[in-house]
C-alpha cells in the first residue's frame, strides 16, 4: 500500500532544514521516521509510563500516564494529518516527544519545579523536552541527545519566552517574529488538547470526581450522551462512557479537519515557509466547537483539577519536589555520581544557575515512583539509602 502524496505546504523529508550534527541520510527510512524511532527508543520515552497525567501513579493502574497520553495524542494527530495531506510521520514524532521533559506528578510537579527555579531561569516542560532530545539523552557516540531534525524540534517547542527564544538561534526565531510553526506542529499541538480534554473526562468519571449528571450541563457531552442512549438504551457503566467519549473526540476531530481544510484553501500557502510566515495558525476549530472546547476545559479545571482529592495529591507532589530540590541544591554531593558530576561541571560554567539546572534535570527525569522513593531515602530514617 503506497502512502498518499503530500500537499505542497506539508513538511517534506527532502527539504528538511536538517540536524544540528550532520549525518548520512538513513538507508531505508525517511528522516522523520528516524526521528520517531529515536524517540521511541529513548530512555525519557520509557520513563513516561510512570509519569502522571492527572492522577499520581500509584493511585490506580487504569488511569492515563504520560506514555498512554502521548500514544493517544499521536493516534488523533495522525488521523488529522492524513486527512489534510500532511506528513503523518513527522506529526507522530512530535506527538511522541512532546512530553519527554515533563516532571513527575504532572502539572503540579512542573509548577513546583518552576517555583524552585524562579531565580535561575525558571522551568518549562516544553523547553525541557527540547533539552532532553538535544542534550540529556545519552545514546550515540557522535553527538549528545538524539540529534533530531529541525522540524521535529520545532514541533516540540510549543511555547517559549522571548528571552529563551533569543538563546535558541533559528529555532527561536518564530517566537521573536511572531510567526507560526509547520502545520504538522500545529496539528500535534491541538491534538494534545483534544486528547487530554476528552480523556480527562474519562479518568475523572473513573475516579468518581465527577458524575454524568454534572457533565450533562455541557452541550458537547449532552449531545453525544443523547445520541448514545437513543441508539443504545441498554448501555451503562464503562461502555456508556467509552461510547460517549469516543464520539466527543470524533466530533471535534471532524470539525477540526473540515475547518482547517477550508482555511488552507482560503490562504493557499505555496509551501511550508508560507505557512511559517503567517501571523496566525491555520489549524483550528470552528467558532462553535472552539467555544465548546473551552467550556469543557473550564469544567475540568473547576470540577477535576481543583477537586479536593486532586489538590491533596498535588500538595504532596509540591512538597516532594520542593524538598528534593532544596536538599540537592544545598548538598549536591547527595546526588548520584553522574548527576553530581554534571552539577559540578554546570556550576563551573554558569555558577549557581548551572548547579540549579543540573538539579532540575535530575528531578524532571524522575518518574512519580522514583521521586517518592528518593524522598523517602532522604527523609525517612527507616529507609535504606
Amino acid at each position: 500500500m503506497t502512502s498518499s502524496p503530500l500537499a505542497p505546504y506539508a513538511a517534506h523529508d527532502s527539504r528538511t532544514r536538517g540536524r544540528r550534527y550532520p549525518e548520512p541520510p538513513p538507508a531505508f527510512r525517511s528522516e522523520f521516521q528516524r526521528d520517531r524511532d529515536r524517540i521511541i527508543h529513548s530512555t525519557a520515552f520509557r520513563r513516561l509510563v510512570y509519569k502522571t497525567q492527572v492522577f499520581v501513579n500509584h493511585e490506580g493502574d487504569l488511569y492515563r500516564t504520560r506514555l498512554t497520553h502521548s500514544i493517544e495524542v499521536a493516534q488523533i494527530a495522525r488521523t488529522i494529518a492524513r486527512a489534510l495531506a500532511l506528513n503523518e510521520t513527522l506529526v507522530e514524532a512530535i506527538c511522541l516527544a512532546h512530553d519527554l521533559g515533563h516532571t513527575p506528578f504532572g502539572h503540579a510537579g512542573q509548577d513546583a519545579l518552576n517555583e524552585c527555579m524562579r531565580a535561575y531561569g525558571g522551568f518549562e516542560h516544553n523547553l525541557q523536552s527540547l533539552r532532553v532530545v538535544d542534550e540529556l539523552e545519552e545514546r550515540y557516540g557522535s553527538f549528545p541527545g538524539l540529534n533530531l531534525t529541525f522540524e521535529t524540534r520545532e514541533g516540540i517547542l510549543k511555547h517559549c519566552s522571548l528571552n529563551n527564544a533569543r538563546q535558541l538561534g533559528e529555532l527561536g526565531e518564530r517566537f521573536i517574529k511572531r510567526q507560526q510553526p509547520s502545520l504538522e506542529a500545529q496539528v500535534a499541538n491541538i491534538a494534545d488538547e483534544i486528547a487530554y480534554n476528552n480523556h480527562d473526562v474519562d479518568d475523572g468519571l473513573r475516579a468518581g470526581l465527577i458524575e454524568i449528571s454534572e457533565l450533562l450541563e455541557l452541550p458537547v457531552f449532552a449531545r453525544e450522551h443523547h445520541t448514545v442512549v437513543t441508539l443504545h438504551p441498554q448501555l451503562s457503566g464503562r461502555r456508556l462512557i467509552h461510547e460517549i467519549v469516543r464520539r466527543m473526540i470524533n466530533h471535534v476531530v471532524v470539525d477540526l479537519i473540515e475547518t482547517t481544510a477550508q482555511r488552507i484553501r482560503d490562504v493557499n500557502p505555496a509551501d511550508i515557509e508560507a505557512v511559517r510566515a503567517l501571523s496566525e495558525p491555520l489549524v483550528s476549530f470552528s467558532d462553535t466547537v472552539a467555544a465548546e472546547h473551552q467550556q469543557l476545559k473550564r469544567f475540568l479545571r473547576e470540577r477535576v483539577y481543583l477537586h479536593y482529592r486532586v489538590l491533596r495529591m498535588t500538595n504532596k507532589a509540591r512538597q516532594v519536589i520542593r524538598s528534593l530540590f532544596d536538599t540537592f541544591f544545598s548538598r549536591p554531593e547527595l546526588l548520584p555520581p553522574e548527576h553530581h558530576a554534571a552539577a559540578r561541571r554546570m556550576e563551573a560554567e554558569s555558577g549557581e544557575a548551572g548547579r540549579a539546572r543540573a538539579v532540575a534535570d535530575y528531578i524532571a527525569g524522575m518518574t512519580d515512583r522514583y521521586a517518592i522513593e528518593e524522598y523517602e531515602r532522604l527523609f525517612d530514617p527507616a529507609k535504606r539509602s
